[in-house]
């Protein structure tokens, strides 16, 4: 990794241009993800250096398995040279899904952890390429499925007129 790819995983400012009907409860931080931004890896930012890996690592398990979880705040300041909040720590997860990693992403973004505000990214960068791969392959079989159900919802709805 160099600092080119670190980028996208800054927060953005929250979007207050957005017409009223659009803009919801609340505000978001616009941003659009690809299958291939997505990712089963996320990195947590802003967690509290009290050394809370074990509260951290349950708060994580109620949206799915996790297979990893480590911190990589040394990497992101040596290597990397990326600032951090004074006083926070940066980890990196994995979870058994990239359904449960969306989750955890929706849920725990933005939100309080013993006194920090969690930034949640997606790190593909941390992914293999067989992982890509099954991923991808993972998306087209979704994809699949809702055309075939679509389909047979079609074909169901055109007998009964």
């Amino acid at each position: 990794m160099n600092n080119a790819n670190v980028e996208h995983h800054k927060r953005l400012q929250y979007c207050k241009t957005r017409l009223k009907y659009r803009q919801g409860r609340q505000l978001k931080a616009v941003k659009a993800y690809t299958i291939a931004n997505e990712s089963q890896y996320l990195l947590i930012f802003g967690v509290p250096k009290i050394n809370l890996t074990q509260e951290l690592k349950n708060k994580l398990r109620q949206f799915g398995l996790l297979e990893n979880l480590r911190n990589v705040t040394e990497q992101w300041v040596q290597t990397l040279s990326y600032e951090l909040e004074p006083f926070t720590e940066v980890y990196c997860i994995k979870y058994k899904k990239i359904e449960e990693a969306r989750r955890c992403k929706r849920y725990l973004d933005a939100r309080e952890f013993y006194g920090g505000i969690l930034h949640i990214s997606y790190a593909p960068e941390y992914e293999a390429l067989e992982e890509l791969k099954s991923k991808l392959q993972q998306r087209a079989n979704e994809i699949n499925y809702r055309i075939k159900t679509n389909q047979n919802y079609i074909k169901k709805n055109k007998k009964i007129e």
